[in-house]
C-alpha cells in the first residue's frame, strides 16, 4: 500500500527560535499566533482582541474562535467604522443576518490563506458560529520534536517578561498545630511559584508567620498550667504545644479569671519586660520554627523571606497613629479603627482601646517592609476565603495611607480542608497534624504496595499534593486517603506510575538494544517521501522515519495533547490555579496509558515487518516525549516522578 509522507526539513535553532521561524522560541507560540494573525488579517481586529481557546474536545479540533459572535454582537454603525476598505469583512460584511453566516464568511477567507494553510489540515464552522482549526499532522510532530530537544524546559515561557511577584504563602503560627489546612497552602504557594518562574516571572518566595498575638499568650498560659518539661524530640515538643494551646483556648473562652490571666500574658508579650516570659515565648517558639523548617524541607519548599509578626507590630503600630494624624483612620470608643464602611467596606480596628496593635495594623508593617526590602510588581497573598473581606478593607486602608501600593495586593483565596464532623480547629485539638497525614500515606503506601522509603515518601508527598492540587483552588475538600493513594483515577500516584511506565520502556529497549544505532545521514532528496525527525538527543535513537499519514488515532491523541502542554502551563500561572496543569496531566496520561494497552511500542505484530523499525523509533519517541511532559509538569505541582514503581 502507498502512503501519503511528508519530509520535515526544519530543524531546532536555540538562537533564532523553532526552526528559525520567525524568532519563535515555541513552535506551539508559532502556530497559534499564525491562527490569530489570519483572523486578525480577515476581520481587522487587533490580535490582542481575537480569543482562540483551547478545544476541550478533539471532534472540535485543536483550537476554536467565537470571533463570529464576538463581531456579529457589535452593531453595524460600529462594524463600519473601520478604517481599512480593502477586503476585511468587518467592512464588506455588514448585512449578514447571523453568527453563523458570518463564520461561513471568515472559514471561506481563511482557507485561501496559504500560510495559514502550512499547518492547518482544516477549519470548521460549527454550532452558532464556532470556527474551529485542525492542525496538520506534520506540524503535530514537528511540535514533538522540540518537547524532546527541550527536554526539562519544554512549556516554558517568557510570558512574565521578568516582572516581580511576591508570593506569600504557608502561614503557620507559632504555638499552634501545623495542619492539614496549612499543607493545601504551601503545595499551591510552591506549585504557584513554580508555574510563575515557568512563564518568565521573577518570583519571591515569602512566608508571613504569626508568632506575636492572643494565640501565643493561650498556649503559654496552658504550658504554665500542664507543667513545662522541655525535651529534644521536636514532635514531643509540637504535640505539648498543640495541648498547651487547646487547653488556653478552652479556658479562654469558658473561665473569666483564665482569660484576664491570658490577657495580662499578651500584654508581657508584646511589652518584653516579664524576663520569665520572655524566656517561655522565644525557647517554645524556636520550637515551632524548628519544627515547621522540617515540613518546608520533607515537602520541598524554601523561602527567600521569612516574615513575622513580631517585627511588624511596633511599625504597624506607629503608621495606624499616623493614619490617625492624617483622617484616614478614626477614633471609635477608644479604638483606633479604619472607617471602611465611607468606600462600601466595613469598619475594622486597627489598634484596640488597650493600645494593641491588631493584624490590620501589623499588615501596615509588613507591607512597608515587603515594598522597601523588594519592591515587588505584586504581593500575592494566599490565605484562606474567611479573610476575603478582611483583605479588601485592609488594602484599601494601605492604599490610602501609601499609594504606591495600589493595585499591588492580590488575594489568593483556597477552600478548607474539612474533617467529617466539619471544619478543622486547633482550638479545640480536633486537627489532623500536616505530618502525621504524610506519614499515613506512607505507611499505607509501603503496606499497600512493595518499594524502598524514599519513593514511598516520594509517591506519599505527591499523593497529598495532588489531592490537594488537582480540584479548583477555592473549593474545599475532604480528604480521602485510600483514593489519594491509588493507583487507578485522577491521583497523583497514576500519574507517576504513568511516567515511570513510560521509563520502564525506554529502559527495557536501552538494555535491550545496548549498541542500537540508527542512520544519521538520512538523504534529503526531493523524490524522498519519508519524514525525518533529526537529533533527538534521546540516548535511544537520533533519527526517526515516520509516516504521516499512517499514525494511529491514539497516537494523534497524544500528539494533539502535547501542542497545548505550554498554553495550560501559562493559563495556570495567570490563573493561580494548578488544577488547570493537573487537569491536563491527567488527561494525557490516560492517552498515553491507553497507547500503551492497544498498541505495542517495542514491537507492535500488526506492522509490515519493514516498518517495524521506524514505528518502533516513532513509539520510543512519543513515549519519552509523554514522559518528559508528566515530569515537567509533576515539577510545575511540586511532585517527584519516581523512575520506578
Amino acid at each position: 500500500m502507498d502512503f501519503e509522507r511528508i519530509f520535515l526539513k526544519r530543524e531546532w535553532n536555540s538562537e533564532k527560535g523553532y526552526y528559525g521561524y520567525n524568532n519563535y522560541k515555541s513552535y506551539n507560540i508559532y502556530m497559534r499566533d499564525k491562527i490569530i494573525k489570519a483572523l486578525a488579517k480577515v476581520t481587522g481586529l487587533k490580535p490582542e482582541e481575537i480569543h482562540l481557546d483551547t478545544s476541550e474536545n478533539e471532534e472540535f479540533g485543536d483550537y476554536s474562535s467565537n470571533i463570529a459572535m464576538q463581531l456579529f454582537s457589535q452593531s453595524k454603525e460600529q462594524r463600519a467604522k473601520s478604517k481599512e476598505k480593502n477586503e476585511l469583512l468587518i467592512n464588506q460584511l455588514t448585512n449578514l443576518k447571523s453568527p453563523h453566516e458570518l463564520a461561513e464568511a471568515i472559514v471561506t477567507k481563511l482557507k485561501s490563506d496559504k500560510q495559514l494553510m502550512d499547518v492547518i489540515e482544516k477549519i470548521e464552522m460549527a454550532g452558532p458560529g464556532f470556527i474551529n482549526f485542525w492542525l496538520k499532522k506534520d506540524a503535530l510532530v514537528d511540535n514533538m520534536i522540540q518537547n524532546v530537544n527541550d527536554k526539562n524546559s519544554y512549556g516554558k515561557s517568557d510570558f512574565g517578561k521578568g516582572k516581580k511577584i511576591m508570593v506569600e504563602y504557608a502561614h503557620p503560627n507559632t504555638h499552634k498545630a501545623f495542619h492539614i489546612g496549612h499543607l493545601r497552602n504551601i503545595s499551591i504557594g510552591e506549585s504557584i511559584v513554580r508555574l510563575l518562574v515557568a512563564n518568565g516571572y521573577k518570583v519571591i518566595r515569602a512566608n508571613y508567620q504569626g508568632d506575636v498575638g492572643m494565640h501565643i499568650a493561650k498556649a503559654l498560659w496552658g504550658i504554665k498550667k500542664l507543667g513545662y518539661e522541655d525535651t529534644e524530640d521536636v514532635k514531643a515538643r509540637v504535640e505539648f504545644l498543640g495541648k498547651a494551646y487547646a487547653r488556653g483556648s478552652t479556658a479562654y473562652e469558658k473561665n473569666d479569671n483564665a482569660k484576664k490571666e491570658i490577657q495580662e500574658i499578651n500584654k508581657k508579650i508584646y511589652s518584653k519586660e516579664d524576663e520569665e516570659i520572655n524566656k517561655l515565648y522565644k525557647e517554645t517558639r524556636q520550637w515551632s520554627l524548628d519544627y515547621f523548617e522540617s515540613i518546608y524541607k520533607r515537602v520541598d519548599s524554601t523561602f527567600d523571606r521569612l516574615y513575622f509578626e513580631s517585627e511588624c507590630f511596633e511599625s504597624g503600630k506607629d503608621y495606624a497613629l499616623e493614619g490617625l494624624k492624617k483622617g484616614i483612620l478614626e477614633k471609635s470608643d477608644g479604638a483606633i479603627i479604619f472607617p471602611g464602611k465611607k468606600y462600601g467596606l466595613h469598619d475594622r480596628v486597627f489598634i484596640t482601646k488597650e493600645g494593641v496593635p491588631t493584624y490590620e495594623a501589623k499588615d501596615l508593617g509588613l507591607v512597608k517592609l515587603q515594598l522597601s526590602e523588594f519592591n515587588p510588581d505584586v504581593i500575592a497573598h494566599v490565605v484562606g476565603p474567611e479573610q476575603s473581606e478582611y483583605f479588601k478593607v485592609v488594602f484599601k486602608a494601605q492604599e490610602l495611607l501609601f499609594p504606591e501600593t495600589k493595585g499591588k495586593q492580590l488575594h489568593v483565596p483556597y477552600g478548607w480542608v474539612r474533617l467529617k464532623e466539619g471544619k478543622m480547629s486547633s482550638r479545640t485539638g480536633k486537627v489532623i497534624l500536616g505530618e502525621q497525614l504524610l506519614d499515613d500515606a506512607k505507611t499505607s503506601i509501603l503496606k499497600e504496595y512493595k518499594g524502598d522509603e524514599k519513593t514511598a515518601e516520594q509517591i506519599a508527598i505527591g499523593a497529598v499534593k495532588y489531592s490537594f492540587l488537582k480540584v479548583g483552588r477555592e473549593q474545599d475538600i475532604a480528604f480521602d486517603l485510600k483514593k489519594s493513594i491509588s493507583l487507578e483515577g485522577n491521583s497523583g500516584p497514576y500519574l507517576q506510575y504513568t511516567y515511570a511506565r513510560a521509563h520502564s520502556v525506554l529502559r527495557k529497549f536501552e538494555a535491550l538494544n545496548p549498541k542500537h544505532e540508527t542512520n544519521s545521514n538520512v538523504k534529503n532528496s526531493n523524490d524522498s517521501n519519508v519524514s525525518n525527525l533529526k537529533n533527538l538527543d534521546l540516548n535511544i535513537v537520533s533519527d526517526l522515519e515516520i509516516r504521516i499519514s499512517d499514525l494511529n488515532a491514539e497516537e494523534l491523541s497524544i500528539l494533539r495533547a502535547f501542542v497545548h502542554f505550554p498554553e495550560i502551563i501559562s493559563m495556570s500561572a495567570r490563573n493561580y490555579s494548578p488544577n488547570l496543569l493537573c487537569n491536563y496531566l491527567y488527561d494525557l496520561a490516560q492517552k498515553f496509558n491507553l497507547f500503551y494497552q492497544k498498541h505495542g511500542i517495542l514491537r507492535d505484530e500488526s506492522i509490515r515487518v519493514e516498518e517495524q523499525e521506524s514505528v518502533r523509533d516513532f513509539r520510543l519517541a512519543l513515549t519519552s516525549a509523554t514522559g518528559q511532559i508528566l515530569k515537567n509538569g509533576l515539577q510545575l505541582l511540586g511532585i517527584e516522578s519516581p523512575e520506578k514503581m
